[in-house]
């Protein structure tokens, strides 16, 4: 990241040193570290998520291109991006059709324990 060598290293522990003192140098490091390492998670979050927009930019436009050749004859790598919507499409409702089945399910259940605590 930065062209730092040895000896600037040492340069500035010795400035560091002689401005703050040796009871303020630690916290001082200590804040420092902690701000270039929320820099770097920043950035590494920015990084996942641009990556992210352009692989659904890029199913995006194989979508439209697939619908262009009314899902006929579609190329091996829009075929792929397809499968993978469809697999994406599922994942997300699949969810609530289990949590909808589960909730049904343990109602009727539910219902008859209350009915047997009441007699």
């Amino acid at each position: 990241m930065f062209d730092i060598g040895f000896w600037e290293l040492v340069v500035i522990a010795v400035i560091g040193l002689l401005v703050l003192g040796p009871e303020r140098l630690p916290v001082a490091i200590r804040t420092v570290s902690r701000f270039f390492k929320t820099v770097k998670s920043t950035a590494n979050a920015v990084k996942t998520e641009l990556a992210q927009e352009l692989r659904l930019d890029e199913l995006h436009q194989d979508l439209k291109k697939a619908e262009q050749l009314d899902m006929k004859k579609l190329s091996p790598e829009l075929q792929e991006s397809m499968e993978q919507l469809k697999d994406a499409a599922d994942s997300v409702t699949r969810p609530y059709e289990k949590k909808a089945a589960s909730t049904q399910i343990s109602e009727p259940t539910s219902s008859s324990n209350s009915e047997q605590d009441k007699s």
